[in-house]
């Protein structure tokens, strides 16, 4: 939720990706159980490198991320800053139906697949939507959701630079959604930066969008990083069907 900035500019090195490849194999034949479920208690040992690094991630916004939204916002018209979000959700696909098939949910994978044939065709590579339109929204997941299917547990809470609150699974799922996309994977190079550049402009979008929300928490808030882990565990849990209600959180900060 805080600072969602992808790491677009990670390594594309056949290297990477057959490590990826290796722990995505060995973390599938390891977790043969279902996911634990979440704490109730907040697992953050290393909170005091997580707030160093939350520090940096403020001081990004204000400097670079929050500006460069705001012009962003400013100079294009919201049909155009639609068409950017819309172009690099599509991509985003691809790498979803690879995750759904990994996850054992050939209907979704089914569902995203005629989702991304549609808008690649008639919304022109994606520029528009007219899947959700005829009533085919589409199924968002990760590889972190492919994870906690095959039994990982979501590990210490950790901040990330630039990318913000995260888990460790997750943060394994981010490093393996990048090396792994298929679309990154099979673009030439010149088309490649230009994916780039939309996800990018997307995320820069989103910032605008939830600029309201994202400030509150980031300069409003007594502890900008307590209501920020909380929401981002509390919203990734619910995403995994992993419910913890919020009164149930224990909280590390009361007298």
């Amino acid at each position: 939720m805080i600072i969602a900035f992808p790491l677009l500019f990670a390594s594309r090195l056949k290297k990477g990706r057959t490590w990826a490849l290796g722990l995505g194999a060995s973390l599938m034949i390891l977790s043969a159980c279902a996911a634990p479920p979440p704490s109730a208690t907040i697992n953050d040992p290393e909170e005091a490198k997580n707030r160093d690094i939350h520090a940096f991630n403020v001081a990004l916004d204000k400097a670079l991320v929050r500006p460069a939204a705001d012009l962003y916002g400013t100079v294009l018209p919201p049909p155009v800053q639609q068409g950017v979000s819309n172009f690099a959700a599509n991509l985003d696909v691809p790498g979803e139906v690879v995750n759904q098939l990994l996850q054992g949910r050939p209907g979704y994978a089914l569902e995203n697949t005629f989702r991304f044939a549609v808008n690649t065709v008639i919304g022109i590579g994606g520029l528009f939507d007219p899947a959700t339109a005829i009533g085919v929204p589409g199924r968002r997941t990760d590889f972190g959701e492919t994870l906690h299917v095959w039994g990982a547990g979501e590990g210490i809470y950790v901040e990330l630079p630039a990318l913000g609150p995260s888990t460790e699974r997750d943060a394994v799922g981010k490093v393996v959604d990048i090396l792994m996309n298929p679309v990154s994977l099979l673009l030439p190079t010149p088309e490649r930066y230009y994916a780039t550049a939309a996800k990018l402009g997307s995320k820069i979008g989103d910032r605008h969008r939830y600029s309201a929300t994202i400030d509150s928490i980031l300069y409003d808030s007594a502890d900008g990083y307590a209501q920020a882990r909380l929401l981002y565990l509390q919203n990734r849990r619910f995403e995994l069907g992993q419910v913890v209600a919020a009164e149930d959180f224990e909280d590390p900060y009361a007298q």
